[in-house]
């Protein structure tokens, strides 16, 4: 189920998009600390609940990470403009179909959950 989820709101052509985009981790200058979560789990998530509604703290397990650092994750990349260079992006790459729709229900998303954490 997770795995089937997971392709449908995330497919490979749509990652092959978002990959390069993503910043790299920071490394910590003392080395050490847990293993970074894996973006394309990460963004998947993201993209679950920029989609459905639901709250942060619904995630599923299913996609094998955990609310906080999604939504610290989803914090980090608002902050690094992520969001808008997707979309232009898919634009670029894809015209006015189907993945340009998708990624501008993602940013319609992120500009209603950045509003709601604001509050």
């Amino acid at each position: 189920m997770g795995d089937e989820l997971a392709r449908r709101l995330v497919p490979d052509e749509l990652w092959e998009v978002v990959a390069p985009l993503i910043p790299p981790a920071r490394v910590r200058p003392q080395g050490g600390g847990r293993a970074r979560a894996d973006d394309r789990a990460i963004f998947t998530a993201i993209t679950f609940v920029l989609t459905s509604g639901v709250p942060w703290r619904g995630v599923p397990h299913v996609f094998g990470v955990k609310p906080p650092t999604v939504h610290r994750r989803f914090a980090e990349w608002v902050s690094l403009g992520l969001w808008q260079r997707l979309h232009r992006e898919a634009v670029d790459r894809f015209g006015a179909g189907r993945e340009v729709c998708w990624t501008s229900a993602l940013v319609e998303g992120v500009v209603a959950r950045t509003c709601e954490d604001s509050k």
